[in-house]
């Protein structure tokens, strides 16, 4: 893991930084191997749990989560739209493997981050990793994709395919395929004698799942808000006081509130030092002792349950849309595998 800095609100929205790759249980097909070491390309057993089932926050959710989307919800969605994807293409007599989804998980299975969101939380392993994720949410596996065509572009995403990266940050980013932007310009009327869907094959997928393009960050936004309007209860302010002073008395001193803790245990190459693993340890050590993460918890929780009173009809529908589109995505999922 780099060496990141972690703010309140950024910590609220880390676990969905990440894109979602991974299958949904119950549907899916063998598989795939890594071709560099024979490694699975999709390892569920290092998929983050819905909720969390050691350390402090055990068993803890946030109102909010609710209204999220699970880590295996988003992939199922993905998977399915992957799979449909490839079938239009097929139709076109274009052969085409999109990458599996569910490679690469995130720390955290939805945009609360709760195993993160007060500070790190499970004794376990900070005595083996410190403040760094386990070794297995640190690897990341590639899945290669060959190089498409203009008019396989045009076909897979009903636009032209626009100009080459010019660095490997962009390549990262999608390269060809995924912005429509670089000069890019609608694609042409039909290919093989039938007309190009709109939006092409991925524009096909999405409505074939009923996706509508909303505004992913609502939630996370609110969830956000919580996380800092629940540092200035004064509940939360005496709580992390008291955990500051408890830090304190094991020889961490000036270390204002766990984000701190975090900002200075976080190593530049990822491997924990014998320094980082005592204060992580005596981190939540203090946090114990001080009932940090219950109380602070039990104040995020009261105001994202006014948060959601205030904002109920907007956040049902987001929950109904979604159910729509995973119900769907589920379907869709079954008969592929049948």
């Amino acid at each position: 893991m780099q060496h990141i800095k972690r703010t309140a609100t950024a910590v609220a929205l880390t676990a969905s930084a990440l894109l979602v790759s991974a299958c949904s249980s119950g549907t899916t097909p063998e598989p795939a191997k890594n071709a560099a070491d024979g490694r699975p390309i999709v390892n569920k057993e290092n998929w983050p749990k819905k909720i969390p089932t050691s350390g402090l926050t055990k068993d803890l959710s946030l109102p909010l989560e609710a209204y999220m989307a699970s880590y295996e919800d988003q992939v199922t969605v993905e998977q399915a739209a992957s799979d449909l994807q490839q079938s239009c293409m097929k139709d076109y007599g274009i052969d085409l493997t999109l990458p599996r989804a569910g490679a690469n998980p995130p720390p955290s299975d939805n945009d609360a981050n709760i195993e993160r969101r007060y500070g790190i939380t499970d004794r376990a392993k900070a005595e083996k990793y410190g403040y760094e994720l386990p070794p297995a949410l640190q690897e990341h596996t590639e899945q290669t994709m060959r190089d498409l065509s203009g008019v396989e572009v045009e076909v897979l995403t009903g636009h032209t395919k626009p100009e080459p990266a010019e660095s490997p940050e962009e390549v990262k980013a999608g390269g060809p395929v995924a912005v429509p932007g670089q000069g890019a310009k609608p694609a042409r009327a039909e290919y093989n004698g039938k007309k190009l869907k709109t939006g092409g094959c991925i524009g096909w997928s999405k409505d074939q799942l009923g996706v509508k393009e909303t505004d992913p960050n609502f939630v996370a936004q609110l969830a956000g808000d919580s996380l800092v309007q629940s540092m200035k209860d004064d509940k939360v302010i005496k709580a992390i006081a008291a955990w500051s002073s408890c830090m304190d008395g094991k020889g961490h001193t000036g270390l204002a509130d766990p984000y701190k803790a975090m900002d200075q245990g976080v190593t530049i190459d990822g491997k924990p030092s014998q320094e980082s693993i005592a204060l992580a340890v005596d981190d939540i050590d203090c946090k114990e002792q001080t009932d940090l993460v219950k109380i602070w918890s039990g104040v995020e929780s009261a105001i994202q349950d006014k948060q959601i009173a205030d904002n109920e009809s907007q956040l049902t529908g987001i929950q109904e849309q979604r159910g729509k589109e995973i119900g769907l995505a589920r379907e869709q999922m079954a008969a592929s595998a049948r």
